[in-house]
């Protein structure tokens, strides 16, 4: 290996596998559980070397069976397992919502504590690779309403390392949203402080308007103010929607009164909605004009390249939008 190249900082992929081996390597309660986990090392490649490393009992290559895979999950953190459950691909949640949404976001609270849950749900989303409209959604506001769940949306991989430790350590259900088209990518600023979960990190500062949003759409809305001209933009990274830093948001607009939320997931209904709800209650007499959001069009995600550019939000719709709320 080149010298320079060993001084790389990890990228998004083998940060989050590097914290599955630190956390199963500290502790033998923690197993790996999904399709192709094993011996293939995951769809993308997540999971690759762990099953050499801790063997068949701790990475359990299961049947593409989703509800039956995250059923037995949930039935082994009850167990005093920590599990972490992948499901390839975050539209497959809605095949086994029921062990998610009835089952481990509810055990701690129908039992007074009695029964605790902890649980990781390892998940991939997002469109822009030709997926198609079963393989490419976002749908992390969804899993954001049911309380009992904390929900993490990494945007990079200092973060996907922090926050994926955060949440196998934790004590109950953890949704982690890995978009994977940021696999690849190495951190900014890989030896920044890490922030715990429920902590926003603010990525730009700026006084001209607030830009909130998490994943993906972090580096999209850099790269959409890199195509405007004299717009200081403060860029926050909520990080996790599930504990959610409205603090950190709310001061922010106070101070700029003016703000746009941007995310991946279809805007309609989206989490946009209520973040910017949240965000009048909080703020509305310091706003200088109307708040504002950009998501993708209420469409299911298309196959086509050019119709599902068209559909997400990508840097020249963020830019329009920012251009709009500021003259709002």
């Amino acid at each position: 290996m080149p010298e320079t190249a060993a001084l790389d900082p990890p990228r998004y992929i083998e940060a989050v596998n590097a914290a599955l081996a630190e956390e199963m390597e500290a502790d033998e309660a923690v197993v790996v559980m999904g399709v192709d986990v094993g011996r293939g090392g995951g769809a993308y490649g997540v999971t690759r070397g762990l099953f050499e490393r801790f063997g068949a009992e701790r990475v359990i290559d299961t049947p593409i069976a989703e509800a039956g895979l995250l059923g037995a999950a949930v039935g082994a953190a009850m167990a005093g397992l920590r599990p972490v459950a992948e499901v390839m691909y975050m539209d497959f949640v809605t095949v086994c919502l029921d062990p998610i949404v009835n089952q481990a976001a509810k055990l701690r609270y129908m039992t007074g504590g009695g029964v605790t849950v902890p649980i990781v749900f390892r998940t991939q989303t997002g469109g822009g690779r030709s997926g198609g409209a079963q393989h490419s959604q976002s749908l992390e506001g969804m899993l954001a309403h049911v309380p009992g769940l904390d929900v993490y949306c990494p945007s990079d991989a200092h973060d996907a390392h922090d926050l994926l430790v955060a949440a196998i350590r934790a004590d109950h259900p953890v949704c982690f949203v890995e978009n994977r088209r940021l696999y690849g990518r190495r951190p900014s600023d890989p030896a920044r402080e890490p922030l715990p979960p429920g902590r926003a990190r603010v990525v730009r500062a700026g006084g001209d308007l607030t830009i909130v949003t998490w994943g993906r759409m972090v580096g999209e809305t850099l790269a959409a103010l890199e195509l405007l001209d004299g717009v200081a933009a403060e860029v926050i990274d909520l990080r996790t929607l599930v504990p959610l830093d409205l603090a950190t948001v709310i001061a922010s607009v106070a101070r700029t009164g003016r703000c746009l939320v941007v995310h991946e997931a279809v805007e309609r209904f989206g989490p946009g909605g209520e973040l910017i709800a949240s965000i009048a209650d909080g703020a509305l007499f310091d706003l200088d004009g109307p708040l504002r959001r950009v998501g993708a069009l209420s469409s299911p995600v298309p196959y086509s390249p050019g119709l599902e550019a068209a559909v997400l939000p990508g840097p020249e719709r963020i830019a329009a939008a920012i251009r709009g709320t500021l003259e709002g």
